[in-house]
């Protein structure tokens, strides 16, 4: 490590902690040439999972960005924070698990929908409202239509 003050490269590590969240070790350095103290970090180096929107568009995999749609569709249901986190852990296991690091919006849907309607109907529905962005009445309606065939099937 270089001393940030005068560049030598070797120090002594005096003390190392974890970091209060977890996710890094604090380690306070002393370098053996001028004798000044500094502080590193140090982080597991994670590879990047990305998401393919709809538009083609990628971006970071975010696992609060899932929940968040979760907890909007569950609102004010009878659904459990830890069966939300269990869904939320298994889509991160099937992104995470995935050789190529991506995956669509749409295979991360059709499973949380999958998920949800055996969960919850009315969350379902709200879910497949955004997810499938009905446009009018009807294609509510018909989604509607199919839920209750399906039930009495």
């Amino acid at each position: 490590m270089n001393c940030p003050f005068c560049g030598h490269l070797n120090d002594k590590v005096i003390d190392s902690r974890e970091s209060k969240e977890g996710d890094a070790i604090r380690r306070r350095r002393q370098c053996l040439a001028c004798d000044r103290r500094f502080t590193t970090y140090e982080r597991i180096d994670e590879v990047t999972y990305m998401v393919i929107k709809k538009d083609g568009r990628r971006e970071k995999f975010d696992r609060q960005k899932v929940l968040a749609g979760l907890l909007k569709a569950c609102e004010k249901r009878p659904v459990s924070m830890a069966r939300l986190s269990e869904l939320v852990d298994r889509i991160e296991g099937k992104v995470s698990d995935s050789t190529e690091r991506e995956i669509s919006t749409t295979e991360i849907g059709e499973v949380l929908m999958d998920a949800l309607k055996s969960l919850d109907k009315i969350a379902y529905v709200r879910f497949a409202s955004v997810y499938r962005d009905f446009q009018d009445e009807q294609a509510f309606f018909n989604e509607l239509k199919n839920l209750m065939r399906q039930k009495n099937s």
